[in-house]
Parts: C-alpha cells; sequence; structure tokens
C-alpha cells in the first residue's frame, strides 16, 4: 500500500472521475477506479498504478466488492459517480430519466458512503461530495438534476452534523461549467450539436484537472481541517444561470 493510503474514485471512467483518479495517485494514494465502464477503468489503473473495479454504485453486490476491495481502512472517498439526463422542463419532465438520476445521485452514492464508512473512521479518512452549483437552485430545464444535486448535498450535511464525534473530514464541492467529453453529451442522449452549444464561445471552461486539483488538495488537507463546501467557476460564469460568451478586450 502506498504512503497515503488507499483512495477510492467513483464514476472514475472519464471527466472528473478520470482526472482526480490521476492526481491522487500523483499525490501517492494507491488509488481504486470505480465506475460501470470496466475496460475504461482497467486502462486507467494501469497508467496510474492503481486497481480498477467495475462498479455500479446503484448494485449492492458491487457496492459488497468495493467494500471487500477496499479493506478495514479507507483514506479517502470521492463520491463522483452521478451525471444529469434530460433537460426537459417539468411539464414534460421524462420519469425515467428523474428515478435515474435520483438513483445515481443519491441513493447510490449514500450505498457507497454508509457501506464505506466503518473503513473511513478506522484511516481518519476524507470523503468528498462532487455536487454542482446545480444544487444552488433551479433554472429552466433542471428541476430533476438541480434536485438531485440538492438532495446529495443534504447527506454531506447531515452526515457532517451526525458525524461530529468522529475523526472524519466530510466535504463538498461543487463545480460550475466544465467542459468534459461527455457531461453535456450524456445529458442530450449523445446529440453532439446539444452538447457543444452549451460551451460555444465560452472564453475558458473549467476542465476536469481544474476540478480534480481542487479535490485532491480538499481531501489532503491536514486532519484536523474541513473544507465544507467549495464552489469552483470558470470567471466566465460568474453566477448558475450567467455566462459570458465572446472574447475578453
Amino acid at each position: 500500500m502506498s504512503s497515503r493510503g488507499i483512495a477510492v474514485v467513483t464514476g472514475a471512467s472519464s471527466g472528473i472521475g478520470a482526472a482526480t483518479a490521476r492526481q491522487l495517485a500523483a499525490e501517492g494514494f494507491e488509488v481504486i477506479c470505480a465506475a460501470r465502464r470496466a475496460d475504461r477503468i482497467a486502462a486507467l489503473a494501469e497508467e496510474i498504478g492503481g486497481r480498477a473495479l467495475a462498479c455500479d454504485v446503484t448494485a449492492d453486490a458491487d457496492v459488497d466488492a468495493l467494500v471487500a476491495a477496499v479493506g478495514p481502512e479507507l483514506a479517502v472517498l470521492v463520491n463522483n459517480a452521478g451525471g444529469a439526463f434530460g433537460q426537459e422542463p417539468v411539464a414534460a419532465a421524462d420519469e425515467d430519466a428523474w428515478r435515474r438520476m435520483y438513483e445515481v445521485n443519491v441513493i447510490g452514492t449514500e450505498k457507497v458512503t454508509r457501506a464505506l464508512l466503518p473503513a473511513l473512521v478506522a484511516a481518519r479518512g476524507a470523503i468528498v461530495f462532487v455536487t454542482s452549483v446545480a444544487a444552488d437552485g433551479p433554472y429552466e430545464g433542471g428541476a430533476g438534476y438541480c434536485g438531485a444535486k440538492a438532495a446529495e448535498r443534504m447527506i454531506a450535511g447531515t452526515l457532517r452534523l451526525e458525524f461530529f464525534d468522529q475523526p472524519v473530514r466530510i466535504t463538498e464541492i461543487c463545480p460550475g461549467m466544465v467542459a468534459t467529453e461527455e457531461f453535456s453529451l450524456t445529458r442530450f442522449g449523445g446529440d453532439q450539436s446539444r452538447a457543444d452549444a452549451v460551451y460555444a464561445d465560452v472564453p475558458g471552461p473549467l476542465s476536469a484537472e481544474d476540478v480534480a486539483e481542487a479535490i485532491t488538495w480538499m481531501a489532503t488537507r491536514p486532519a484536523h481541517v474541513n473544507i465544507d463546501r467549495l464552489t469552483i467557476r470558470p470567471v466566465a460564469q460568474p453566477a448558475q444561470h450567467k455566462v459570458f460568451r465572446g472574447s475578453y478586450a
């Protein structure tokens, strides 16, 4: 085992998850890359000297396998698995998409966190919940995703209160506009033109590496320091609903 111990990153097959796995490995953690797409995480684990574990966070058997892989102590858990599916208005809501968002972002996060709490306590570890600025408030077409991320935020905040007498740091990072290869493409069902329009003419949206760097910093603070919540946005996005498109003079 590495000098820093074991770190688990869920949703590690792409985007913020993959970038976080790389950065945690560079900081000396043995990283368990957990995601559904086994081929992607196998390649990532080989690249960073970590371990790959095919894991659907909504499946009890997969979460049990993750617990077994971790063993008695876990230094860092990054709850990154999640996603947005669709952007229909409430009047035309896709219930299956909403259900999927709650299952992955909320129930899956709860399953993994609850299952790994004993190992985190044993290691005096840290949990980083990757939520979103969508948890801050509503926007048109975002009711399902905003609701799911707000619920995930409540897991982090409530657990921090319930674990006030335990040596576990419970943190939350809230990214704004991050240009990754899959987030918007997944949201719009593979419609590349709609996905590209999200970032069109935005000067300098965040990268997955920007967010991963912040997550790694949060997870490696001294044992007595807790970063309750960190919001990270590009300069071009001063608020969730306000984005500059163009070029700076």
